[in-house]
């Protein structure tokens, strides 16, 4: 088994964070469209935000993928995946800098990120681009000790609120060849920020557009090798995509705990609708979902933590549990019947932020490209 006496260590202290600080409160923070940026402080405190970091960072020191998964799992009991991916937003942001900053900038940067004193976001998407990266157009051109940025940003999770921006820019020429990697500051002159976007789930997350007008970063801000951040923002996928993995069979694992627990109690022509034959198949079938993609999850995660690239195995890792959290999310809604529509449901919460699962970190459809390049196909 990949779990052992430390990890339900890992278990006990997130599951206590999200009793005690996420619960109470989760439900007015999704009316809201936020949580308190002191709860990245609190989290901090505790441990969770450095799990998987060098000590000499303040982080727990442990390279360890299965820490990272145990409380993972825990948080997304909260039931809110806008709140954890808001939360989470320094592992897609922290990893290229801790791997490939200048010393200075890591320095800086990453105590504070991992104290929850400051946030970072990633920053890649662009709107006309989606999930094709190797062809973003926001363009960085050096002059003397800085680069001249220009361009934009979209779809950015904790856009609004971030101090550290770890953004993708075009420094060479068209193509995965010509992309590079920059810290940029929140308060950099010629760098603003759009509204809050309105999405359709994960309504307690700030996600934003970003805008660069002439904005000038030190070229000491260059993460690794000028046109060599294509490598990086690849290498930076693989945890992303797993990590979307977990959201997904946790999304379903919920809503069949949901599901389970109301048709045992809900009563129909004189007996529990979990005695109907037609719901029992059904919670079987979603039951069986869950499992497959955990399993298997866990499987790539093992692959991952044995030095291996698993580029196959997360994708599909990624495939199955979206697909399980659309799937199980929605026969959730329906054996709720009127009651799963409704606001204030977790089934109904689980069922709209189950959607963006398959589209972030790569869609479902750039997977299967990815799948079938592996194969040879």
């Amino acid at each position: 088994m990949p779990f052992d006496a430390s990890h339900d260590q890992v278990r006990i202290t997130v599951r206590r964070f999200v009793e005690r600080h996420i619960l109470p409160s989760v439900n007015d923070w999704e009316e809201a469209g936020s949580f308190p940026r002191s709860l990245y402080e609190t989290a901090g405190k505790a441990g969770i935000l450095g799990i998987g970091y060098e000590e000499r960072w303040g982080g727990s020191g442990e390279h360890d993928i299965f820490m990272k998964i145990a409380a993972s799992e825990e948080l997304m009991r909260s039931g809110s995946g806008g709140l954890v991916a808001g939360l989470g937003s320094l592992d897609i942001a922290l990893p290229p800098i801790a791997k490939w900053a200048k010393p200075a900038v890591k320095a800086r940067i990453l105590p504070e990120v991992i104290a929850g004193k400051k946030i970072a976001a990633l920053a890649i998407t662009e709107a006309g681009g989606g999930s094709d990266v190797a062809n973003l157009v926001t363009r960085a051109v050096r002059e003397g000790d800085h680069y001249r940025i220009n361009g934009s940003k979209t779809f950015i999770t904790s856009g609004i609120r971030a101090d550290y921006y770890t953004a993708a820019v075009r420094t060479g020429g068209e193509g995965h060849g010509g992309i590079s990697l920059l810290v940029v500051d929140r308060d950099t002159p010629g760098f603003t920020r759009g509204q809050p976007l309105k999405k359709m789930g994960w309504w307690a997350s700030d996600t934003a557009e970003l805008f660069f007008d002439d904005c000038l970063v030190p070229v000491d801000h260059l993460i690794g090798v000028e046109n060599a951040g294509f490598i990086a923002i690849m290498s930076n996928f693989l945890m992303e995509r797993l990590s979307l993995a977990i959201m997904g069979y946790m999304t379903a694992q919920l809503a069949y705990d949901e599901a389970l627990a109301y048709a045992r109690q809900r009563q129909a022509f004189g007996r529990p609708i979990s005695r109907f034959q037609v719901l029992k198949h059904t919670l079987v079938d979603m039951a069986s979902k869950v499992e497959v993609a955990r399993q298997y999850t866990y499987y790539a995660a093992e692959l991952i933590q044995a030095g291996k690239n698993p580029v196959k195995e997360i994708s599909i890792a990624k495939n199955l549990a979206t697909d399980a959290a659309d799937s199980v999310s929605h026969d959730a809604v329906q054996i709720f019947g009127g009651m799963g529509y409704m606001r204030g449901t977790l089934v109904e919460r689980l069922y709209r932020d189950s959607r963006i699962l398959s589209i972030g970190g790569g869609t479902r459809e750039i997977m299967n490209e990815i799948i079938a390049k592996q194969l040879g196909l």
